[in-house]
């Protein structure tokens, strides 16, 4: 059974991809390389002639990224700037290379624009190129996304400090659910099966975002309300695991 549940967790965790920095280091917040492609690819989708395959993301120097404010996320990378690698097949009714400027210049706008990633280089490479009669076809072929497995309901870990009633699990859920942009609780770090974690003055939420709300401020804003609704000294992170469209 142990064996089961090792693997059900590495499958997850391959699944939701990286743990990126969500802004800088001072923010204390991530977001899973699953959700940020999937904003971009969506952002992106709409391109006339363009087919985006390979989209990925990592630390562009992590050698030289920074130590975060707070305690991040289990796996998570260090908050230094990102680097977008992707590939893409074109109709070449342009020159190439105007193409490729045209579509990084659209995952630049919409990686801060819709998330607020700090992205300093963006690889592309041409995979191949499409017809003409190709072009009205999806530009992007992105994941399935998962099914929702958890609603606005405060479901909570235990308390991790020995002793302490002060701080309340149920009151960081029910003061990150109701900032807005907040679309619901969402756990999905393989060892953190629920969404609310507090230990040694320390939370971790993990949630889902609604969609036409910068991801950034709104993870801003739910350390602000957690923090706020818990008693100090706290500091409070934040892991963004969808971002969820109406």
């Amino acid at each position: 059974m142990a064996a089961n549940q090792l693997a059900q967790t590495v499958r997850q965790q391959l699944g939701i991809g990286r743990v990126l920095p969500l802004g800088g280091p001072a923010d204390g917040a991530w977001i899973t390389e699953q959700a940020a492609t999937e904003v971009l690819r969506t952002a992106v989708g709409s391109r006339t002639g363009v087919r985006v395959g390979t989209l990925r993301l990592s630390v562009a120097e992590p050698d030289d990224a920074p130590e975060p404010a707070v305690p991040a996320p289990p796996s998570a990378l260090p908050p230094g700037p990102l680097r977008i690698e992707a590939d893409f097949a074109a109709v070449a009714d342009r020159p190439l290379p105007a193409i490729a400027d045209g579509l990084r210049a659209a995952l630049l706008t919409a990686s801060d624009r819709e998330l607020g990633l700090v992205v300093s280089t963006v690889d592309l490479r041409v995979s191949g190129l499409l017809e003409a009669d190709e072009a009205g076809e999806a530009a992007v072929s992105p994941p399935t996304p998962a099914t929702p497995t958890a609603d606005r309901t405060p479901t909570v870990a235990p308390d991790g400090r020995t002793g302490s009633t002060q701080a309340s699990p149920e009151g960081a859920a029910a003061a990150a659910l109701a900032v807005p942009g907040v679309a619901r609780l969402a756990p999905a770090l393989g060892g953190l099966s629920r969404p609310v974690r507090l230990a040694e003055g320390h939370a971790l939420i993990q949630l889902a975002t609604t969609a036409g709300h910068r991801t950034l401020d709104v993870t801003g804003a739910v350390r602000a309300a957690v923090t706020a609704a818990l008693p100090a000294p706290l500091t409070v992170a934040v892991l963004v695991t969808a971002v969820e469209r109406g």
